[in-house]
């Protein structure tokens, strides 16, 4: 079986780790194959991102890394599209498409930028309903594929990042399973894997991976393809906990990478 983390980043955005460190650790833990998916540029909120010059550097220094450890580790060039950035999708060697927003009016609310921060978008853009925030979410998750033409699509229930310990949504409330049924549905029909993330577990948020078991349970009995991620921002969290949740895949990573090419013509 293939070792490889396809969901990486680096100091180029809002990893720890230089890209070489990265690198050099996956040699470490026997890596066969490292994708660094650094955040796509997004003009509203640039302090987690890769700048346009930024891009620039990141794709030459993973050029830099591919030649210089040849034999030694496959390095792929991704990135993390977001929906509301613009990258051309042929200049990469793979998409992770991702919602971390939702566009209020002139405002982009963050998902994942913190608790009390997402509190207080319910709080100011749906009136203190979360539901009603979820719905929002889902709809512009279900249009993920057809507005970046990813390749795979990142943490599907990302909404739920915070919500284990001190629970803000009620993912049992019918018109959550709504929300995020209907966009599976959608999203199944593209064929595009989901990943099975495991960066929040590694970042201390949840003990659990996402999307969820009942979403995970929903997508595989309907042909979903899922298969693990780190989302690793560090070095020491490369492939974090594999081993744990390997049971969760449904397709290989190798499949999944071949099915990039596919993509890309």
């Amino acid at each position: 079986m293939m070792k490889a983390d396809l969901h990486v980043h680096s100091r180029f955005c809002d990893g720890k780790n230089t890209p070489e460190e990265m690198v050099l650790s996956a040699i470490e833990k026997g890596m066969d194959c490292i994708g660094f998916t650094g955040h796509s540029y997004t003009p509203f909120e640039t302090e987690y991102c890769m700048s346009p010059e930024g891009t620039v550097r990141y794709r030459a220094e993973l050029d830099r890394l591919r030649e210089k450890y040849a034999g030694q580790i496959r390095i792929l060039t991704g990135i993390e599209e977001d929906y509301y950035s613009g990258d051309d999708p042929l200049d990469y060697d793979y998409m992770i498409g991702s919602v971390h927003y939702l566009k209020c009016g002139d405002h982009y609310m963050p998902v994942d930028g913190g608790r009390e921060l997402l509190i207080q978008g319910i709080r100011d853009y749906f009136h203190g309903d979360a539901l009603a925030m979820a719905e929002k979410f889902y709809e512009t998750a279900a249009d993920v594929v057809r507005k970046t033409g990813c390749d795979v699509i990142g943490h599907f229930d990302l909404v739920t990042i915070f919500n284990e310990e001190e629970p803000y949504l009620d993912t049992g409330d019918p018109r959550y399973r709504a929300a995020w049924m209907k966009a599976a549905d959608t999203l199944l029909q593209t064929g595009r894997p989901f990943e099975v993330n495991l960066g929040a577990i590694a970042r201390g948020y949840r003990k659990n991976p996402y999307p969820s078991c009942e979403i995970r349970e929903y997508l595989s009995a309907r042909g979903g393809k899922l298969f693990l991620t780190g989302d690793s921002h560090r070095a020491d969290t490369l492939m974090y906990r594999f081993e744990d949740y390997r049971s969760l895949e449904t397709v290989d990573v190798e499949t999944v990478i071949r099915g990039f090419a596919r993509n890309r013509h």
